[in-house]
């Protein structure tokens, strides 16, 4: 367990999920989310927008897909 490791590069692996109500969102993502009022976005550590999808859930299984570790942002 002396093992060297890098733990700089290991945030990059965090991705934060939130909720984002559809009136806030561009008229054409709003016409696609139908009658849901929240879609949850899924965002790097710098902060860009990665994905938007239907549900929580959903959101933490993409990230998961992807090799990323979730987190929820109030």
């Amino acid at each position: 367990m002396h093992t060297p490791f890098d733990f700089k590069d290991e945030g990059s692996k965090i991705v934060y999920v939130k909720a984002v109500d559809v009136a806030d969102l561009p008229e054409e993502v709003r016409l696609q989310a139908g009658d849901r009022e929240h879609l949850y976005a899924v965002h790097d550590s710098q902060g860009q927008q990665l994905a938007l999808v239907a549900d929580r859930k959903l959101a933490f299984v993409l990230a998961r897909q992807h090799d990323l570790s979730p987190v929820t942002v109030h």
